[in-house]
């Protein structure tokens, strides 16, 4: 098991190196001047120069990727051309906000998905089953701003019982961004359960299992539910990574002060070095989440060996 997670730590270093070039020179596409942007329709070219050159920007350009290369490799991501903030400090100011953001709405989608797979799974081509199914469509077709917009209005307007925007109401102000980030990744579980589920009950194990006599709640949880439980963990995983991805629009409709509203303000700013950052440390989380998912393997399956 050590030899696996070192050999995957060995392959995610150059992934993310690969992820910090393509960001790098994707950067150096985007229109507008960030030495302008920051000194103001306003300013002279001789004040625009001096930001250029206290930034590198007047540096050939192989010259400020291995600057950032440099600085990547001594864990320096740089200052931050809109603060002048190390970009570090920068993140770990807004992290705590993205991972809490993204850990409530993944608790709340395992949480409702999983039940709600398996009610599904027992009760197919029911009432129920086409109820929750139907549901699980729902919650994968909408868009998180409408969705976001649409309970702003109901909750937070009309019905005036939980706030719109911000974290000044503590666990209350995280209810409805925590609600519009699960839903997508509540309806993809809820699916993923019920067809797993669907085929695990068909084997003959479980048969055996209610020939014997075993309850209904143990044949689904200690029989069904664990033999299915692997393509469950692998949804799960990957819906972790897009819960960090679609964080930045979430925070942009509720005002969460969290790294996905930090990242849309800095691509605004053409703030180079903090938008660098995001995403790599984004990368970083999706990396190790992955590995995270494979190990999780060993345990709901104790066939699985890693060599």
């Amino acid at each position: 098991m050590l030899t696996y997670v070192v050999r995957r730590l060995l392959v995610a270093i150059p992934t993310v190196f690969g992820v910090a070039t393509v960001v790098f020179f994707l950067q150096k596409l985007l229109p507008g001047d960030p030495a302008i942007i920051i000194a103001g329709p306003q300013a002279t070219p001789e004040a625009i120069a001096n930001i250029r050159r206290q930034l590198g920007l007047d540096q050939p350009l192989w010259h400020q990727y291995l600057s950032f290369l440099g600085g990547l490799v001594h864990g320096d991501l740089g200052i931050s051309s809109r603060t002048g903030a190390p970009v570090i400090q920068e993140i770990a100011t807004r992290a705590p906000y993205t991972a809490e953001l993204a850990i409530a709405s993944l608790a709340l989608a395992i949480l409702v998905g999983v039940a709600a797979g398996v009610i599904a799974a027992t009760r197919r081509a029911g009432p129920t089953d086409l109820g929750i199914s139907g549901s699980a469509v729902f919650g994968v077709s909408m868009p998180v701003y409408w969705l976001g917009l649409m309970l702003i209005i109901v909750f937070a307007v009309r019905l005036r019982v939980l706030p719109a925007a911000g974290t000044d109401e503590g666990w209350l102000s995280l209810v409805l961004p925590t609600v519009t980030l699960a839903l997508f990744s509540m309806g993809l579980i809820t699916r993923q359960t019920r067809s797993a589920m669907l085929e695990v009950l068909g084997q003959d194990f479980v048969r055996t299992a209610r020939a014997k006599g075993a309850g209904r709640r143990s044949v689904l949880i200690r029989h069904a539910l664990r033999n299915a439980l692997l393509p469950i963990v692998t949804t799960i995983g990957l819906q972790f990574g897009i819960l960090l991805g679609g964080a930045v629009i979430t925070e942009s409709v509720f005002a969460w002060p969290g790294m996905g509203r930090l990242l849309l303000d800095s691509i605004s700013a053409r703030d180079y070095p903090v938008v660098q950052g995001v995403v790599l440390l984004l990368s970083v989380a999706f990396i190790t989440i992955n590995i995270l998912t494979d190990l999780v393997y060993a345990y709901v399956d104790p066939r699985i060996r890693y060599s």
